[in-house]
């Protein structure tokens, strides 16, 4: 049984350079956040507005560990790591998820400590209009750390833009509902606020951390991009009787793709290695990073099904 692969040593990093910049811009953008939503809690003295901040503080551990996560993953693959260093960048995401808990903890603590004291202590001031700029920078960086994350599958900077996004939600919610607490002067909602930022921060941790596990575990491709990838290896084995076994796992911004590909014993190499490459090209023109192995069997091994596996 012949196998057709593409050789690992040598190659290229998989993520692009520029996100590395986008990254370590994002740990400065993060920062000026922090600082407008702290300079919102230090003016108004809000417990919600507190622990928007604390999440901000969170956003910055978060936009560092992704940077150091995917400088590691461009690494090129070596003879020590001959799949390349991709799953560097699913560390990162666990590690985040941590870090995300023990901030809804610290934030937990402070409200508890505010519902004790039960007296006025939101200030009315231009800490609102402060929160509210940091919302709309949050989420203008969001979105571009979101298109780039989806354009290279980059896990950890997916983890960032997330987090980022949810963040903004979080921000409105906080600034209505202070507001709310102020106005009717039920001083006691804004902790309540807190508590309930505090339940969300540990729901989008549990989340990263899923997904993280999930790729350390070598997970399947989702159903959509599997049938695209049968697809694709059916429309271009013209010349192979079929093909089946097909398997696939991710690893960071890699997809490895395997399968069996049947062809008439009397084929000849070179044949059946141009069939192989066809199939690969196509691959990797919806797939750009994907990692090809193709096994090559005689007609015997046919099994009358085509791309069928999992």
């Amino acid at each position: 049984m012949l196998i057709h692969e593409q050789p690992s040593f040598g190659k290229e990093a998989n993520l692009s350079p520029h996100l590395g910049l986008v990254s370590l811009a994002s740990i400065l953008v993060s920062s000026l956040i922090f600082i407008l939503k702290y300079y919102a809690y230090y003016k108004t003295q809000s417990i919600a507005f507190y622990s928007d901040a604390i999440e901000s503080i969170v956003n910055i551990i978060i936009s560092a560990i992704a940077w150091l996560a995917i400088l590691i993953s461009m690494r090129p693959a070596d003879t020590n790591h001959p799949f390349g260093h991709n799953k560097a960048e699913y560390f990162s995401a666990a590690f985040e998820g941590s870090l995300i808990f023990i901030a809804a903890l610290i934030i937990i603590k402070k409200a508890i400590l505010g519902l004790s004291l039960q007296h006025e202590s939101i200030k009315f001031n231009n800490g609102f209009i402060i929160s509210s700029l940091a919302a709309i920078l949050q989420g203008l960086w969001g979105g571009l750390l979101w298109q780039q994350a989806k354009k290279y599958n980059a896990i950890a900077l997916k983890a960032d833009a997330l987090h980022m996004l949810s963040d903004v939600g979080t921000t409105i919610a906080v600034i209505v509902g202070v507001m709310v607490s102020y106005i009717s002067s039920y001083y006691f909602l804004d902790p309540i606020i807190a508590i309930a930022i505090a339940a969300n921060i540990l729901w989008q941790g549990y989340k990263i951390i899923k997904n993280s596990v999930q790729g350390l575990m070598d997970h399947c491709v989702d159903d959509t991009t599997y049938q695209r990838i049968k697809e694709i290896i059916s429309n271009n084995a013209a010349g192979a009787i079929e093909a089946h076994e097909l398997k696939t796992r991710t690893a960071g911004s890699i997809i490895f793709i395997e399968f069996h590909l049947v062809v008439a014993a009397a084929m000849r190499v070179n044949t059946a290695h141009n069939i192989c490459d066809t199939i690969e090209m196509a691959l990797k023109k919806d797939f750009p990073t994907a990692r090809v192995l193709i096994h090559i069997e005689p007609e015997e091994e046919a099994q009358c099904h085509s791309t069928s596996g999992s």
